[in-house]
């Protein structure tokens, strides 16, 4: 609990800092910007810095709170969106684990073979098989298309496409043949539409620690995820692990085999689960008199020194 409202401490001191220098911003606009135009852009300028402050507070509690301890839970203070009033305006910061989810750069290599296929059961791939299955989508179709998309060949897979069928379209480009940077770059690749990118964004990323393994993390993986681990998990058995993680969170992977059912499944999970995240999105929403500036971003802990994997504002 001490350490809790220390993190908590730290994320206002830094947005508190930032509020001081957003007083700076608004004093030099309002030398130097016409007095027609000058609130609108004060007010702009306010809720970005805001908004980059509640980052900044999210990554700074993110980084003492880390290495505190050996599992990462969604009972941790990072798991609880935090709402701060200002004078002005407010700002909402939220934080997911992106080890909550499936990495679709994990599914295939570099030559296009999927990770696993002759044990489609204890894969990346045949997770994503599941869960694409699961949510009601084309499977196989769309994993052929990121396979294709991600290997470094023009060899189209049954389901997929390569820079021939690419070319084709309105404005076309060609196959990336590297793996996917952003989750909105999924908008390029062939079968993911807009509709299936809403279904799939709650279990879906292409971040992880690093390029050979991408780890779930047992004590933060939504129910969908959990059953797509492996064809013995059912609906009722991973709401079993989401109770059992609400009291005891899992301080090692290794600790699943102490969930009802999981004694015998658990063990051959633990090459794809982990108990520890270090990647998460941060967002920060900030308002200034009816003016809304967003900051999104994608930040790396894993060497205790913070990479910022994606940015936007908007």
């Amino acid at each position: 609990m001490k350490g809790d409202t220390r993190g908590f401490a730290l994320v206002i001191t830094l947005i508190v800092t930032s509020l001081l220098v957003a007083l700076v911003v608004e004093f030099i606009s309002e030398v130097y910007v016409d007095t027609t135009s000058r609130q609108g852009f004060v007010d702009a300028q306010k809720a970005s810095l805001l908004a980059e402050s509640g980052v900044a507070g999210a990554i700074g509690m993110l980084r003492f709170s880390l290495p505190r301890k050996p599992y990462t839970s969604l009972l941790d203070t990072w798991a609880k969106p935090l709402d701060i009033p200002e004078e002005q305006g407010s700002v909402t910061i939220t934080v997911e684990d992106e080890s909550a989810k499936l990495s679709l750069n994990h599914i295939a290599g570099a030559n296009g073979t999927f990770i696993d296929e002759s044990d489609p059961t204890g894969s990346y791939y045949g997770t994503a098989m599941r869960l694409f299955k699961k949510l009601d989508l084309p499977a196989k179709d769309l994993c052929d298309s990121v396979a294709d998309w991600i290997d470094d060949n023009e060899i189209p897979k049954p389901g997929g496409a390569e820079s021939k069928w690419y070319s084709g379209l309105k404005n076309g480009y060609t196959s990336k043949n590297a793996r996917i940077a952003t989750f909105e770059e999924l908008t390029m690749i062939k079968g993911f539409t807009s509709e299936i990118l809403l279904k799939i964004r709650p279990f879906i990323t292409v971040y992880a620690e690093n390029s050979i393994t991408a780890p779930i993390n047992i004590n933060t993986a939504p129910k969908e995820l959990l059953t797509a681990l492996d064809e013995r998990i059912s609906d009722s058995l991973a709401e079993q692990i989401i109770e059992y993680r609400k009291n005891s969170p899992f301080r090692d992977k290794s600790d699943l085999v102490r969930a009802p059912g999981m004694e015998r499944i658990a063990t051959g999970l633990q090459s794809r689960i982990t108990a520890k995240s270090s990647v998460f999105r941060i967002r920060a929403e900030a308002q200034v008199n009816g003016t809304t500036r967003v900051v999104e971003t994608v930040v790396n802990f894993a060497t205790g020194t913070p990479v910022t994997l994606y940015w936007r504002e908007y």
